[in-house]
């Protein structure tokens, strides 16, 4: 094993183009996908950090060495745990109407793929190469925004803070309780006790999730489309 491959630098090569396994040693007992599936287990109980070639071999009934035959590194491991589970979004949807019902849809199950797999937040701006179901996922995505007429570029853009913004929802969603000015004195902050003041008036239509896609989609493709146009 190279010290690229052990480290997982940034010239190592993608684990989707090297072989399923090494061609030395004994008949495979396991496969790349039961490791995944494993890792995968480990982490949604767990958490990311107890995810280790050791515990992964041993909720498997083997010895971390073994899987070295078909990862090079804990990297590795990552990138498949991470494009595994972006296969989730699977099947996705047909373009029923309008583009923007369809990817607002799309966020919201980015939104409860988070939801079933935290350790995902923590790993999906990771440095590595994107793998088959991620890619699956752009394209879709792309799919879905061929009615718009902007550049390329700003689909991309659109895509990528999509995900962004569903991250940051996410990590709200699984902070611990709600923020409290209960015992605090707020009298050196006037705008503070204006705003408290005021009536909160009737709710939203739309769930925040949905009005923040609208506007940033909207905003990003929509704007960019006109100055284009």
């Amino acid at each position: 094993m190279s010290d690229t491959a052990a480290t997982g630098g940034p010239d190592r090569q993608p684990i989707w183009s090297r072989p399923e396994r090494g061609s030395r040693g004994p008949a495979p007992g396991h496969s790349r996908d039961s490791i995944v599936v494993a890792a995968i287990a480990l982490a949604d109980t767990e958490g990311l950090a107890a995810v280790s070639m050791r515990a992964v071999a041993a909720a498997l009934g083997t010895g971390a060495g073994s899987l070295y035959r078909y990862l090079s590194s804990r990297d590795d491991l990552l990138d498949l745990m991470t494009d595994r589970a972006a296969g989730e979004l699977r099947p996705y949807p047909q373009v029923e109407g309008d583009w923007l019902e369809t990817m607002v849809l799309l966020g919201r199950r980015q939104l409860a793929l988070f939801g079933a797999h935290p350790w995902l937040l923590d790993v999906i701006h990771r440095p590595s190469g994107i793998g088959p179901e991620s890619l699956a996922w752009f394209d879709n995505c792309l799919r879905v925004l061929q009615p718009v007429r902007c550049p390329v570029a700003a689909k991309f853009e659109a895509i990528a803070m999509m995900t962004g913004v569903v991250s940051l929802f996410a990590r709200r969603e699984s902070a611990a309780g709600a923020i409290s000015f209960a015992g605090v004195d707020l009298a050196a902050y006037p705008h503070l006790v204006a705003a408290f003041s005021q009536p909160s008036g009737p709710a939203p239509r739309a769930d925040l999730v949905e009005r923040t896609l609208r506007s940033l989609l909207t905003g990003l493709l929509l704007v960019e489309s006109t100055e284009t146009g």
